[in-house]
């Protein structure tokens, strides 16, 4: 009894070597790995490990990245070397403006669509307030117009008269321009100068509304799925 005993223990002495030699080789392995390849190297203690890729062109890894590559994208991985994170790169002036300006144009967008289909129900009544609104401001173009008419009517009468007095008569005795004709002159062609660009606005704004009731009238066919 004693001597079988004795057998059975030599045996799981052997069994239990055995497995302390597979898991001391394992283990070996591992550390293999993991030195071979820093970014493994957070899988038990949790640490950041990046990665980036140098003006070379080769990638590196490591628990922080230095200062001239800090701008550039970089990727955070985990012990399995599975990315888990991604940093963008540090946008420029120039590109900060431009996402900016691209998202508020989506926002602007968006607003339009909300307003267009909260406002009208059909493509008719939007039609219809186009045709109030260019019917007023073609009636204000016209009254600009006939008072344009009226004050050149008006220049021409004191250009007429200016010829009669000094300096525009040729006539040596002709008599000086009187203060009252010279500052008429100077309110109508003022005057003139000011209708005339209020008429140039009537017409911008003439042409502006009726391209974009044409692009309201598009996108709610659209926003509606009408052909």
């Amino acid at each position: 009894m004693p001597a079988a005993h004795n057998g059975a223990g030599f045996h799981g002495d052997t069994h239990v070597k055995n497995l302390i030699r597979i898991l001391t080789a394992c283990v070996l392995e591992v550390s293999l790995c993991v030195a071979a390849n820093p970014a493994l190297a957070d899988s038990s203690t949790g640490r950041r490990v990046y990665k980036w890729v140098d003006a070379q062109g080769l990638t590196h890894y490591g628990d922080h990245i230095p200062p001239e590559y800090a701008s550039q994208e970089q990727h955070i991985i985990n012990g399995q070397g599975i990315e888990v994170d991604r940093l963008e790169a540090q946008k420029s002036p120039e590109q900060l403006a431009l996402a900016d300006q691209l998202k508020l144009d989506e926002e602007q967008r968006a607003n339009r669509d909300r307003n267009l289909l909260n406002t009208y129900v059909s493509v008719q009544e939007i039609e219809h307030l186009r045709d109030q609104r260019l019917n007023l401001l073609s009636d204000q173009i016209k009254v600009t117009g006939q008072f344009l008419e009226i004050l050149n009517g008006k220049l021409k009468k004191l250009l007429a008269s200016s010829t009669h007095f000094k300096p525009y008569s040729d006539d040596p005795k002709a008599p000086p321009m009187s203060d009252q004709i010279a500052e008429d002159l100077v309110r109508v062609g003022i005057d003139i100068r000011t209708q005339e660009e209020n008429l140039r606005e009537k017409r911008n704004e003439e042409t502006s509304m009726t391209k974009q009731f044409e692009s309201d009238i598009a996108r709610f066919r659209e926003l509606r799925g009408i052909h």
